[in-house]
């Protein structure tokens, strides 16, 4: 049983966007709007090269944000400010998910790549405010990001969770393979599963998360 699997969890450990909530929300995508806009603005260069940019910098980087940071010194308190200026009426409470997740023994909290203040307008908008114990984002790790090994040791260190009784949930699978290697049980949250050489450091997927919770 997927239950036995996590007898042992007593921290849980939630991304969270694209993972707390669907893909099909889209809310994401007004994010990536305004990392282009300022790409673009702050770089003084094309839509389309600005765009470009934004996507390469979150693929060698693990953020766009650390690619700007990287390759061009950038601030990262104005910038995380202004991308995650967004509507969060996309979203809508989520009483079940609510529910599964506040059965869960233990400790529970939300660590992002985005900001913590971010986080938790999302946490609010879902309708799962009071139920995380810790809400953790990029400034907590020193800005650095997943999948960087020292972003989750400054933020496992400063939440004194023990890995080998802990599991992540996670909607990209590069940000599974550090938790995997300490010890961490782990959840790829996706529409679609990684092909089976691509998945070693995953020990489940399911493309619905709270029904995959209901299990536990």
């Amino acid at each position: 049983m997927v239950a036995d699997a996590f007898a042992h969890v007593r921290t849980w450990v939630f991304d969270l966007d694209n993972t707390l909530y669907p893909p099909a929300t889209r809310l994401f995508d007004q994010i990536d709007r305004r990392m282009t806009d300022y790409v673009q603005r702050t770089l003084g260069v094309e839509r389309n090269e600005a765009d470009a940019l934004r996507a390469r910098y979150w693929r060698e980087y693990g953020t766009t944000l650390a690619g700007l940071m990287a390759r061009h010194g950038i601030e990262p308190e104005a910038f995380l400010v202004e991308v995650h200026d967004i509507d969060f009426s996309v979203l809508t409470p989520d009483p079940a998910l609510r529910s599964r997740i506040d059965a869960l023994p233990g400790r529970r909290i939300v660590y992002t790549n985005g900001s913590a203040p971010y986080a938790r307008q999302v946490i609010d908008a879902l309708g799962l405010s009071g139920l995380f114990d810790a809400t953790y984002g990029v400034e907590n790790a020193g800005y650095h990001p997943k999948p960087r090994p020292e972003a989750f040791q400054a933020v496992f260190t400063a939440d004194r969770l023990d890995p080998a009784r802990a599991a992540m949930f996670e909607d990209d699978a590069r940000n599974l393979r550090v938790p995997h290697a300490l010890g961490m049980r782990t959840v790829h949250v996706a529409p679609s599963p990684l092909p089976p050489a691509d998945a070693a450091h995953i020990h489940h997927h399911t493309d619905d998360l709270s029904g995959f919770l209901a299990r536990l």
